[in-house]
Parts: structure tokens; sequence; C-alpha cells
């Protein structure tokens, strides 16, 4: 998980834009200038306009605006923001001519009008969401009060408080539409639902909603609250107060929003299958899959290309796994690997709070490591701070997917590297290090703290993202690591690959159970005859993919389009290619759809070429 995210484009991404980004002469340098700054500043403008409609995309970025309201939730609130973005980009192209804008401005006007269609995409299959799944609000809202409400003043502390107070309001927003959306036929699968319940109870459970420790978000409360009370800004009468205050608000307002949601989810949980199915089975299910898939990827890939890609991917990664094996010295099958590299002791630290922090100190040798190499491959290097963490226990799962959060553009709160480590044996090392350089250095951290920190760009270039860019490049970053001199351990090489097969292997099967009526089981075992993951681990990614259609798609196709774009580079440049100059044009212009991305490399090469 990342910044909030921009998921996508629409047809038009595959027409004539990239192109025309490409090959069309730029303008007289005074005109192009004038025009193009007047355009940066115009787009400033509107993503203002954009980010006060967004108090939590607001706090998200370090900013206090609107700091006492979440984000409105309902489908009015997003019909209205359809229609200003439909406002927005007509006004834009009424104001603008792209033929007087130079290279970068055009890519920003370009992007700009393609997220309207990315808009309008997502809006026609808006209830086909799964609301409450994994990462819902039900969950994420509390993390994000946790985590990214900070509380330097006593105003932040009462804002903190209100914000509490309109929990059960964002759950009821989202409720309105769960609702509708069952009632035309779209529910989530029944693990969906026994995990959300499983996630309320979590979130409910302890102080001050009953015997026990103190819940998550009282015990964060009351962490900031003595923060305030140290730093002198309050004294104990006011602490006193803001504490009854907080648990007030939780017992009063907060518990019977998740009273209700909890109740639904009990009722409607007996209306679903006990198998699960994937999104064929909705009402049109396929289209809206097809859909996903545009929107995840950038590109016009449909589900069959993507799910031969992914096979013959396998085939080739089971190939160099078998090189591995060898050098590692083990004489079984490929598949006795697995099950050795699966089961050993000695790829496995204890179920235990020593064995967390050494796994946690393991991920930051690995990361002081690679980033006293950047410089000989990146130009651009990052300000921002990384720190490893494990996730927090009332959203942590055994075998959970690590992942980043970004931090903030002005550096007052560094990026994370989450891991959950509820379950050291789903957490095996020879995988650590790779899944370090995915998440942290040159992966996530590297690539969203550099777009954070550009200047010159339309401020939504920097905080925007595009899965099949931002997890291409996390996982581009993983074979480069290997290129860069690491990953020479047989072991941790094999985890390399079993990380990159784990992302050809998510092709074959997120289009086999949405587009291909594949089964959970028949998913699980393709991926355990090919993967030495564990089960657990294996089991909550299927689930995933599930739930969240298309997404794991992104992946592998961003890379391989990474990978196709500095090989094309290469070719043409010859003894001119510089791969730190390469590394830059892909992370110095934000994230960007892959065709745009590809169209920037382009004109870089013919800059390149004629230097």
């Amino acid at each position: 998980m990342r910044r909030a995210i921009a998921i996508g484009l629409a047809v038009a991404l595959m027409g004539a834009a990239p192109q025309v980004l490409a090959q069309a002469a730029a303008p007289a340098g005074a005109q192009a200038t004038s025009e193009s700054r007047a355009l940066t500043a115009w787009l400033d403008q509107q993503y203002e306009q954009e980010l006060q409609m967004d108090p939590e995309g607001l706090t998200m970025q370090g900013r206090k605006d609107h700091y006492d309201k979440l984000t409105d939730r309902s489908e009015a609130r997003a019909d209205a923001l359809l229609a200003w973005r439909r406002a927005s980009v007509a006004e834009m192209k009424r104001r603008f001519d792209l033929a007087k804008l130079d290279e970068e401005a055009r890519t920003s006007f370009e992007v700009w009008a393609l997220e309207l269609d990315r808009a309008e995409t997502a809006n026609k299959w808006r209830r086909h969401r799964y609301i409450f799944a994994r990462g819902g609000a039900h969950t994420g809202l509390p993390n994000f009060l946790i985590n990214f409400h900070r509380v330097d003043e006593p105003a932040d502390m009462a804002a903190y408080i209100a914000r509490v107070r309109q929990l059960d309001d964002a759950l009821d927003q989202l409720l309105v539409r769960a609702k509708a959306a069952a009632e035309g036929g779209v529910r989530m699968p029944r693990f969906a639902y026994d995990r959300s319940i499983d996630e309320v109870g979590r979130v409910t459970g302890g102080a001050p909603f009953g015997p026990g420790e103190d819940s998550a978000l009282l015990a964060d409360g009351k962490a900031k609250i003595a923060a305030l009370l140290k730093a002198g800004k309050i004294d104990q009468r006011q602490a006193d107060a803001f504490t009854r205050e907080l648990t007030e608000a939780m017992t009063a307002e907060m518990k019977p929003g998740y009273d209700r949601l909890l109740a639904w989810l009990k009722a409607d949980r007996e209306k679903t299958a006990p198998e699960a199915k994937g999104v064929h089975a909705l009402p049109q299910g396929r289209d809206y899959y097809d859909a996903q898939l545009f929107l995840q990827t950038t590109t016009d890939m449909t589900a069959d290309q993507i799910h031969d890609l992914g096979l013959s991917e396998v085939a080739r990664l089971r190939a160099e796994m078998e090189a591995v094996k060898a050098k590692a010295g083990f004489t079984g099958s490929l598949e006795d690997f697995f099950v050795f590299m699966r089961t050993d002791k000695r790829f496995y630290l204890p179920n235990t709070d020593e064995g967390r922090a050494q796994y946690i100190a393991m991920a930051d040798a690995y990361l002081a490591g690679m980033k006293k190499k950047l410089p000989e491959y990146f130009g651009i290097l990052p300000k921002a701070d990384l720190v490893v963490k494990r996730v927090e226990p009332f959203r942590e799962e055994p075998g959970g997917a690590q992942h980043y959060f970004a931090g903030t553009p002005d550096g007052s709160r560094p990026g994370v590297f989450y891991a959950h480590l509820s379950d050291m044996n789903a957490m095996p090392t020879y995988q650590l290090e790779n899944i370090a350089y995915h998440e942290g250095l040159p992966g996530h951290h590297m690539q969203i703290s550099i777009a954070q920190e550009l200047t010159g760009l339309p401020k939504f270039r920097t905080q925007y993202d595009y899965t099949a860019y931002s997890e291409g490049w996390g996982l581009y970053s993983e074979k480069l690591a290997k290129e860069m001199g690491f990953a020479t351990d047989p072991y941790n090489d094999f985890g390399r690959l079993s990380g990159e097969i784990w992302r050809a292997i998510r092709l074959v099967v997120d289009t086999g159970m949405h587009s291909k009526g594949w089964s959970q089981e028949q998913a699980v075992a393709y991926f355990m005859a090919n993967s030495a993951q564990p089960e657990a681990a294996i089991r909550s990614e299927i689930q995933r993919y599930l739930v969240n259609p298309g997404q794991a798609t992104s992946y592998k196709v961003g890379m391989i389009r990474i990978q196709a774009m500095r090989e094309e580079a290469r070719k043409a440049l010859g003894g001119k290619f510089d791969i730190r100059a390469f590394h830059d044009v892909v992370l110095g212009g934000g994230a960007l759809p892959l065709p745009v991305l590809e169209a920037r490399v382009r004109r870089w090469v013919e800059r390149t070429k004629g230097g």
C-alpha cells in the first residue's frame, strides 16, 4: 500500500496521446516556457481544489487543513468529484494549447486529461468494489489516526477526537454503498466477511469497550495525550479531560457504528456461497475484470494475453531456479527444493519477540548496504528517511505481504517498510533481502520519495500513483539489486527468483480465477507447485487476489515494460547509454502510465543521440 492511488487510465491512453508526446516538435522556447509555466500554475490550483475535498489526503501529506474532518465517502461526493474533474479537464482544454507546451508540460496535460477517463471508468464499476474487504475503512481509519494524524499541539488532539467521533458516519456512508452493491448481486467472498468480522472484533476489543488491555486506538490516543503533557503543552487537568472525551467518543459514537457494520456483515454473510469465486461470477463480472486489468496495468492487454505471459514467465523462472538449486548443491527435484526451502528451520527465526526484532534488524542491515551502492546507479537520490516496523496488531495477519507507507513530502514523517510478524513461520529469511529492496531501496521508498521531492512539476505529478509503474518499479528493483552485486548467497538468490516467480504466478492465478473460472483451491495448487512460499502465505495471497481483482497483474507487466524500455534505450544508444541517466529519466517525472513513460524514455533517447 502506498499513497492514495490514482489507478489507471482510459482507452485514450493506448491511442494517439503517447505518440503525440513522443513525436511532436517542441515549440519555440519562450512560447513554451510561458505556456508551460501557466499550465503548471493552473494545475497546482486544480490539485489544491482536489485536496481540499479530501481531508485525509491532506493529512497524508503532512498538512493540517480540515484536521478535524474525515473524507466524505458517500456516492453523492463521488458524483460531485467526478463532475468537478469533468469541468476541470474541459477548462484545461479550452485554456491551454497542447502544441505550445514543452515536453514535460505536455505530459502533465495528457495525464490530467486521462485521469478523467480513469475516473469515468472507475465510476462505472464503483458498485462492483468489495468495500469492507482487506484494507477497508473499518481497519484503514484506525490505522490512519494512529499512524498519520500527528499531534503536536492541544488543537491537534481535539481534532483527533473529532475524527474519532466521525468514524461511525464514515462507516455508515460505506455501509449504504455496500448494501446497494449487495442488492445488485455484488458480495465479497465469504472468507472476506469472516475476516472483516474478526477485524471489527479486534478494533473494538479491550478498553474502553470492555475488559482487557487498551484497544489500539485508545492506547494511541493516550500516548499522544501523554506526549503533550510531557512537553508541557497541557496540564494534568487537560490531559484527563482529553482522555475522558476520547473514551466517550469511542464508546458513544465509534462503537455503535462498528456494531451496525458488524450486524450487517453477519447477516449478509449468510447470503454468500461457502466456496469463493472470482469476479466472473458477478453480474457483468468479466466486463468488470477487463476494466480492472486496464485500470491496473495502464495497458490494453487482455486476460488471455496476461495469462499466457504468466505461463511463459513461470517456465523461464523455473529454469533459472534449477540453476540456483544446483549452485546450492541440492540434488533433488525442484519440487523437493521447494519443500526444503519451505520447511527447513534454518530459514525461519524464532516465533518470539526476539525473532521479530532480529527480522527487523536484518532488514535494516540489507538496506544500509544498498544505500551505500546507490550513487553508482542513480543520480537522483531520496532525502526522506526510511524505517522498518512491525504491522500494528489490529491489522496484522499471518503471512501477510510486507508493504510500504510513504512519508510526507516535507520529511516530517519517514517512509515505513511494514512487515507482518505475528507468525514468524510464515516469514522465511531467505526472502527478506529481496523484499527489503522491493519495499525500501531502490524500490518503493526510493521511487515514491523522489517523486514527492521533485520540483518544477505540477504537484499532482509528485503525488499521483499508478500501480503498474510503482509496483513494476518495485519488481524491477529486485532484479536490479542482483545486477548491482547483491543477493550473492544462493538461498537469497533463490529468494529473489521466488519473488519474481511469485509475481509471474499472479498473472496466471489472477486471470485464472477472475476470467477462466478457476477455483480458489486450483489457484492454491498451482501456486504451491511453482513456489517455495509457505502455504499460509500462499493462501493469504490467493485471498488477496480474490478481493482485489487485477491488481496483482500490474507488478510483472510493469517490470517487463521497464526492462524493455531499458533494453531499447541501450541498443539505440550503444556507448552513450548511461544506467544512472536512464534511472533518473524513469524516476524523475513522478509516477506515469506505462505508455507515457515509454514516450518519455524515447524522447530522452533521441535527445541523447543528438547530444
